[in-house]
């Protein structure tokens, strides 16, 4: 199994990243895949762009060679109720949304409120990614998470880097193959995604496959491995 595409990557615009957009675009190719996504941190994160960076995204080209390019955002959920700082007036002009819990933006709380965060934020029609549900920090139950998710066909996201030892995140394995095993349970889809904040990082998902063959995952419920997979988290047909 090979992840075709990555649509978890940072640019130096997100403000604590430390490669460019060109650079991004130019290791994906490289390290083989056949679509890419640039997923700006939202402007509540500090550093980050102002939402003109996004209604922008007009100007960039949709292909490198033969590989195909799309602009997403990784929204910050800004409370329990599962309110994101993507404005209307730039909502629809992004590809795609991840919508993921950072500590700067919104203090932990219960494990029901965590929860609750996620399941409210799934009712926004335009997030279709839940990003890095599997920090300690933030407890979550993950049968209600998963169950919620295969009914409002929402990805979860298999965060490549919540593995790394230095993550910020806390417990990011364990996390994971408990969100997996659920996944499994549940028939929930799952998104492989590296959090690449440096070039280097794009496409490489070996700890990803190393969990993910541990507890034996299906591949039918990978988005990465098809394409015509992209349909189930982009806002529109591109």
């Amino acid at each position: 199994m090979k992840a075709l595409f990555d649509l978890h990557t940072h640019t130096v615009a997100s403000g604590h990243a430390f490669s460019t957009w060109n650079e991004n675009v130019r290791s994906a190719k490289a390290h083989g895949l056949l679509a890419v996504g640039i997923s700006e941190h939202a402007p509540m994160m500090p550093g980050s762009c102002h939402e003109f960076h996004f209604s922008n995204s007009k100007v960039l080209p949709k292909y490198y060679e033969d590989m195909r390019i799309y602009n997403g955002v990784e929204a910050n959920i800004m409370d329990y109720k599962g309110t994101i700082d993507v404005l209307p007036s730039f909502i629809e002009k992004v590809d795609y949304i991840i919508a993921s819990l950072h500590k700067v933006c919104i203090e932990p709380g219960t494990t029901t409120e965590n929860t609750n965060a996620y399941l409210e934020v799934m009712k926004n029609p335009y997030v279709k990614i839940i990003g890095h549900p599997d920090d300690s920090r933030y407890p979550i139950d993950y049968e209600e998470l998963t169950i919620a998710a295969a009914e409002n066909h929402i990805c979860l996201e298999l965060n490549n880097s919540s593995m790394h030892p230095l993550s910020a995140r806390k417990n990011g394995r364990e996390n994971i193959l408990k969100l997996l095993t659920k996944c499994k349970e549940h028939g929930t889809m799952i998104i492989m995604g590296t959090d690449s904040h440096y070039d280097g990082q794009i496409g490489l998902f070996e700890e990803s496959y190393k969990i993910l063959e541990e507890v034996d995952f299906p591949e039918e419920q990978i988005i990465n491995t098809s394409l015509e997979n992209l349909k189930l988290v982009l806002n529109r047909d591109l």
